[in-house]
């Protein structure tokens, strides 16, 4: 067996660490390529957000104002039900009664007042001839105003009677979407003394956004809405906790004119169309409403910003091509992609837009420009 030339292992040696320290040498000097970009600056509207609570446009108590058992109910619950539909029916023979006697007593009044009329006419023909004296002519003349007085207290019956029967057929005031019966079919309601609660109608079509702001703050720019302030209040942002099948927008539609003590705050309210009949009473609503304008804004992209112990955070590439770590101060969100930056970085410093995982303070990179 042949034994290995020292000399020739030297020289194989050598070789390997030549071109192992040659591969070392070659991967120090390459710089990871990563995006990055300036601030972009725009004049944008400033919003805050503020919870609320929604209300129908209308919802009221259909209510009972006679006695009776109820009859029927017209409706399916839940429904939407047109004005002027019948939703209930309650017994009304009563009423029916009360109505035949005042038309009875109306009749007689009326015959009496005719009769009266005819008597003081006469009297008056018999005056001119001296066949009657002037006090049975007087007395003529008072009963027939009399039987005039009794005829227009008899149609005032009438009148009410009609009513209160009218008051057996309960009919939606408005259109609108209905609640449950409170009271079940078969039940005696005693609403003639004071009125009984049957069911809730909500007019629907236009739901109110019930909200608060801080005079301070917000009010003095609610208050020039209508002025040139550069800020819409007729299509404020809306959202909701619930899953809708749509976005919607609110138009403000009243200020309250006081400050509330307590609080100190004023009450806002904001309409909102609900074509599609999803939007319920008490559901809640976050009101994204405009509190001022920024013209010279610096955004940065939200996917750029990440967040430690100490906040929120921007890789910068400086000068020299090292990324630096800056630390943030954020403003309000620009749409869903942007945000406002208020301090931390100037608006030609250019911020690692992507990858950021792959980066760390004081590593040299290929800065690539994007959009």
């Amino acid at each position: 067996m042949k034994r290995a030339n020292p000399a020739a292992l030297a020289a194989i040696a050598f070789m390997v660490c030549a071109c192992s320290g040659s591969t070392g040498g070659n991967h120090e000097t390459e710089k990871p390529l990563v995006d990055v970009a300036v601030p972009a600056v725009d004049s944008v509207v400033l919003r805050k957000t503020y919870p609320g609570v929604l209300s129908a446009n209308r919802e009221v108590d259909v209510v009972a104002r006679v006695d009776g058992y109820i009859q029927s109910k017209n409706y399916v619950s839940g429904d939407r039900v047109p004005q002027g539909a019948v939703l209930f029916r309650i017994e009304d023979s009563q009423y029916r009664d009360a109505v035949e006697r005042a038309r009875a007593a109306l009749a007689t009044a009326r015959s009496q007042h005719e009769y009266a009329t005819a008597h003081y006419q006469a009297l008056r023909q018999a005056l001119k001839s001296d066949a009657v004296s002037r006090m049975e002519a007087e007395q003529g003349r008072s009963a027939m105003e009399t039987s005039e007085a009794a005829v227009a207290s008899a149609q005032a019956e009438l009148n009410t009677a009609l009513t209160q029967l009218g008051y057996c057929t309960v009919r939606a005031p408005f259109t609108g979407r209905i609640t449950s019966g409170i009271q079940d079919v078969g039940a005696y309601v005693g609403g003639a003394a004071q009125p009984v609660s049957l069911a809730k109608i909500f007019d629907d079509a236009v739901m109110v956004a019930n909200f608060a702001v801080e005079d301070a703050s917000l009010l003095p720019v609610i208050r020039q809405r209508m002025g040139n302030t550069g800020m819409d209040f007729s299509s404020i942002p809306v959202s909701f906790s619930d899953t809708l099948s749509r976005g919607y927008t609110a138009a403000m539609d009243y200020l309250a004119p006081v400050v509330d003590t307590s609080t100190g705050t004023v009450s806002i309210q904001a309409v909102i169309d609900n074509p599609d009949g999803e939007l319920r009473s008490g559901m809640f609503v976050s009101v994204d409403l405009p509190c001022g304008c920024n013209p010279h804004a610096m955004l940065v992209r939200q996917s750029a910003v990440g967040r430690d112990q100490r906040g929120s955070y921007l890789y910068v590439v400086n000068d020299s091509d090292k990324v630096e770590y800056r630390h943030v101060t954020l403003g309000h969100a620009v749409g869903d992609s942007m945000y406002i930056v208020s301090e931390g970085i100037a608006p030609t410093d250019r911020y690692v837009t992507r990858a950021m995982i792959k980066v760390r303070p004081g590593m040299e990179v290929q800065p690539n420009p994007t959009r």
